[in-house]
């Protein structure tokens, strides 16, 4: 059994039109400056992942540096990540995440983005847990300047 963590932080761009989180497009009027799609929720989790199975992070798999992952889906991050390591013998066991950001409000959007990432992953819904909090206008993500995530992740040894 093994436990990772992973954080991410993208800078909000009003020049983007897309907002994704979890795999689910949330209408604002802004994305997240990235050189994928942004998706600040699932590159915690991927690097989540990524880290208990011993290997590395979510940048040196998908460097910024490649232009093959230029507006990316994160979706597709996830799905190669998750191929190596259940190729070297893990399985996701529990996804736990938590999103900070002072705007949007991410509550209406909480089940659809953890059908999402569930599917994503190919674990049931009930082994994916979504959150949201906001900094009560602190710090960069409590004066709207950008969109944190923080995600944990229990992986098991496959029989």
């Amino acid at each position: 059994m093994r436990i990772g963590h992973g954080y991410d932080v993208h800078k909000i761009d009003p020049g983007k039109e897309k907002l994704i989180l979890g795999g689910v497009e949330i209408g604002c009027g802004f994305g997240l400056a990235a050189h994928s799609d942004g998706d600040v929720l699932l590159h915690a989790v991927t690097d989540a992942l990524l880290g208990a199975a011993g290997m590395g992070d979510i940048g040196s798999l998908f460097p910024d540096t490649d232009m093959a992952y230029q507006g990316i889906s994160s979706i597709l991050l996830l799905a190669e990540a998750l191929g190596r390591i259940r190729s070297s013998g893990w399985e996701i066991e529990y996804v736990d995440a938590t999103l900070i950001a002072q705007r949007p409000k991410i509550s209406p959007y909480i089940q659809k983005i953890r059908s999402s990432m569930a599917r994503g992953m190919g674990i049931d819904k009930d082994r994916c847990n979504v959150k949201a909090t906001t900094e009560e206008g602190l710090g960069f993500t409590g004066r709207g300047e950008g969109i944190a995530a923080h995600a944990v992740c229990l992986l098991i040894e496959k029989k």
